[in-house]
């Protein structure tokens, strides 16, 4: 869902699964949410000036601070962003409390995972074919847009261990999460 050459693609247009997902690592998020956490930030950052000293482009970082923003570690508000009490709490927290808070927001505030996570828990297999969500996807939005929607959940929902993805045959399990 590109604009014209020049302008920044719109993401999260859709409601519900229906929500265009940006291709944003958790390695982006949580690097972007220790930045500004760290001084001389302290929690809240004026984006161009953490873009310069991140040596981004404000239109690379425009994407990862409104997913932080989805997932209710940060509030953007007028090119600011400010953690949120989730976000701080990511920051202050070890390795494997991260992931936990990771998929306690990403289950919450990202239908689609939680959409994924409810079938593969319906499932006595834990499995689903990533056709079946692609599928549903593609009556919201274009096949291209769907595709990069499913990496993004893919990569979040790896990183909080809410479910595994085995890209040799394109499924969904349950097998690997704690």
């Amino acid at each position: 869902m590109s604009g014209a050459a020049g302008t920044r693609t719109e993401y999260f247009p859709g409601t519900g699964i229906g929500s265009v997902l940006p291709h944003v690592s958790s390695n982006e998020l949580s690097g972007l949410l220790e930045a500004v956490a760290a001084a001389p930030y302290n929690g809240s950052a004026d984006l161009p000036k953490i873009a310069t000293g991140l040596q981004m482009e404000i239109d690379e970082l425009f994407p990862v601070a409104e997913t932080l923003q989805m997932l209710r570690f940060a509030e953007l508000e007028g090119g600011d962003l400010k953690l949120t009490e989730a976000g701080l709490a990511f920051c202050n927290a070890a390795q494997d409390e991260r992931k936990r808070i990771f998929a306690r927001q990403l289950l919450t505030y990202v239908p689609l995972a939680a959409h994924v996570r409810r079938v593969l828990d319906e499932r006595t297999s834990h499995i689903a074919r990533k056709s079946r969500f692609i599928d549903e996807l593609e009556d919201f939005m274009t096949e291209e847009a769907a595709e990069q929607t499913i990496r993004a959940i893919v990569g979040w929902g790896r990183y909080a261990e809410v479910f595994a993805y085995e890209d040799e045959s394109a499924r969904f399990t349950l097998e690997n999460p704690t």
